[in-house]
């Protein structure tokens, strides 16, 4: 949620104040000294919340201090635009936290896919979750293909989780990832899953 300045939420209410009647077009609002007291405020807070009423040509303020109400409209309009600040960055706040939260799985995730790569050889006994690297040729019908158009899983019952370009090494990579000759998938699923990627890849 966004953290409102002291001021920003005086400007709010006073624009709400000024919707409901209770400071009409035309009328004056209390000085700023008045305010400050009203809100238990200091006048610099008040001066920073009539200042983005004024900018917002919801009041004016003379060269005496005097607080003038020149337009309802306005002041709707004010708190409409805060309730759309307040909806976006709450959106992005979020999408911030799921972005965070992906990192550390997608982190975890390679942590756990490399143990298991490491280790390969001594767990040849937890099929299907032992992965099996398979070379695709240079002259194989997927090359340039991405992982979503060669549907893989569909026709061998086969999972990407990583694949080994030269020495990089691309985990949990995405239905666009390209695949190119020579590039290593690494693959885990049923007991015949070597088989049946080596069949379909050289098909």
């Amino acid at each position: 949620m966004l953290t409102m300045s002291m001021y920003h939420s005086i400007a709010l209410d006073l624009a709400q104040r000024i919707i409901n009647a209770e400071f009409p077009v035309g009328s004056k609002i209390s000085g700023r000294s008045l305010l400050a007291s009203h809100y238990n405020v200091s006048s610099e807070t008040v001066r920073k919340a009539v200042g983005l009423l004024k900018d917002a040509n919801v009041v004016r303020v003379s060269q005496g201090k005097e607080i003038a109400v020149i337009s309802t409209e306005e002041a709707y309009r004010f708190i409409e635009h805060h309730k759309s600040m307040q909806s976006v960055y709450s959106l992005k706040q979020e999408l911030e936290i799921l972005l965070e939260q992906k990192d550390k799985i997608d982190n975890r995730f390679e942590q756990i896919l490399n143990e298991i790569i490491g280790y390969s050889d001594r767990l040849r006994n937890l099929t299907p979750y032992n992965p099996i690297e398979v070379t695709v040729p240079a002259n194989s019908h997927i090359v340039d293909k991405t992982i979503a158009d060669i549907k893989l899983w569909q026709h061998t019952g086969a999972t990407i989780v990583a694949i080994r370009h030269n020495t990089e090494i691309i985990i949990s990579p995405g239905p666009l990832a390209k695949i190119q000759p020579l590039d290593r998938l690494v693959v885990v699923g049923n007991s015949d899953v070597l088989q049946q990627v080596t069949n379909f890849i050289n098909r």
